[in-house]
C-alpha cells in the first residue's frame, strides 16, 4: 500500500534531530531555539518511524532498502 512504504533511514537524521533538540533546548528562551526544537522534534519522529509523508509525495527515497 502506498501509504506504508518506508522511504526514510540513515542515522546521520538521528544525529541531526538529536543536535537539533539540544541546540532548541538550550536555546528554549529564543524564537531560534524554539524553532529549532520543533524542527528536531519532527526530524526524530520520521527518523524513528521511517516514514515521511512530504518524501513520498516528491518520490523521494533515503531507506535504500526499498521499502
Amino acid at each position: 500500500m502506498f501509504g506504508h512504504r518506508r522511504n526514510v533511514g540513515g542515522f546521520d537524521r538521528l544525529v541531526l534531530a538529536a543536535t537539533l533538540l539540544v541546540l532548541g533546548y538550550r536555546n528554549r528562551n529564543r524564537t531560534l531555539g524554539t524553532l529549532a526544537f520543533i524542527a528536531g522534534s519532527d526530524i526524530l519522529a520520521t527518523a524513528v518511524i521511517q516514514r515521511c509523508p512530504v518524501n513520498a509525495v516528491l518520490g523521494i527515497d533515503t531507506c535504500g532498502t526499498g521499502g
